[in-house]
């Protein structure tokens, strides 16, 4: 098991080195780059040679990338141009990170709980009408686009029924204690049942808008999945030793299909990360999908540069506590 995690690591780290260099490469490549986004359109000759020496860009490429790779081991990505003007970019990322995790924590939630209980039960009553409903709906999910639910969304419960608010994390009047940012854990630790409240019903359609894909995803291959494990040999063998069927189920069915469940679960974790840039621009959330947007629309290449790389870090850490456990529920995969 040591040897199975140490090798993930290192494809962890490489993984992390190879998107150093192609994000290095790629924001250097963008139109104007970080001179023209420092002092716009009115830069003369003289005051863009002094910037492009202050900020290292007249060195050869490779000094400037060893430069680039010290600073961000170090958290130092810049000062952020764009998002907010003046803070470095690190502290942009550590400000907003909260919303983004507390959103797509409530969205991960959804779509498993709804996914693998209805996936099963699709599953044991194919052919059905909750079947044949089931299999429409995840593709629904799977086809319908998530700003364009996002808005569907905020325009019944927001403005034509009034229920939920349409957007942000706290309605202004509520002056919640921050204690760690996370809204809802916070208005738990302090005891401030109004905030807690309030921040859920902002989660509530940010969250079912972003659950809408990996929900069908999860869904489908919870699915196909226990259709397959329950047409097995040793499900078959089971029954006609005469084992109960809560047992079949939980310890033959279930374990075993659960198996490539649990992969696709780590996997939608960047497709949560890629939507919720969507999600959080339609709600005006507060988080690192709206900032990663404003930082394209302004130009702000530190913010762009960190939000890129804390989110395939946190999204590449994921994969990895993913691989152990798929290590744990299937000792096999140790060996491969």
């Amino acid at each position: 098991m040591l040897r199975f995690i140490v090798r993930r690591l290192l494809q962890m780290l490489l993984a992390l080195f190879a998107l150093s260099i192609l994000l290095f490469a790629w924001l250097r490549s963008l139109p104007g780059g970080p001179v023209s986004a420092l002092l716009g359109e009115r830069g003369t000759v003289e005051s863009r040679a002094a910037l492009e020496k202050e900020l290292g860009l007249d060195r050869p490429i490779w000094v400037q990338y060893w430069a680039f790779l010290k600073r961000a081991l170090s958290g130092d990505f810049g000062v952020s141009n764009g998002v907010r003007p003046g803070t470095p970019a690190m502290e942009v990322f550590l400000t907003r990170l909260p919303a983004t995790v507390e959103l797509s924590v409530i969205a991960l939630v959804l779509a498993v709980g709804l996914a693998i209980p209805l996936g099963y039960i699709a599953a044991r009553r194919r052919g059905s009408v909750l079947d044949t409903g089931s299999i429409i709906g995840s593709l629904v999910g799977v086809a319908v686009p998530v700003f364009f639910l996002a808005f569907v969304l905020k325009y019944v419960f927001s403005i034509e029924l009034q229920l939920l608010p349409p957007s942000g994390r706290q309605t202004a009047g509520i002056n919640g204690t921050h204690i760690t940012n996370f809204f809802v854990l916070d208005g738990i630790l302090t005891r401030e049942w109004d905030a807690v409240w309030d921040a859920l019903k902002h989660l509530i359609l940010p969250a079912i808008a972003l659950s809408s894909i990996p929900f069908a995803v999860i869904f489908r291959i919870t699915r196909a999945s226990v259709l397959d494990v329950m047409d097995e040999d040793y499900v078959r063998t089971a029954r006609a030793k005469g084992l109960n069927a809560p047992v079949i189920r939980s310890r033959h069915i279930m374990r075993n299909a659960l198996i490539p469940v649990v992969t696709i679960i780590g996997l939608q974790i960047g497709a949560l990360l890629a939507g919720a840039v969507l999600t959080e621009t339609v709600f005006a959330f507060p988080g690192i999908g709206q900032a990663l947007a404003l930082g394209f629309e302004r130009r702000d290449y530190p913010v762009l540069q960190v939000l890129i790389m804390m989110a395939a870090l946190i999204y590449i850490v994921v994969n990895l506590v993913v691989d152990i456990a798929y290590a744990v529920i299937d000792p096999r995969v140790r060996t491969r």
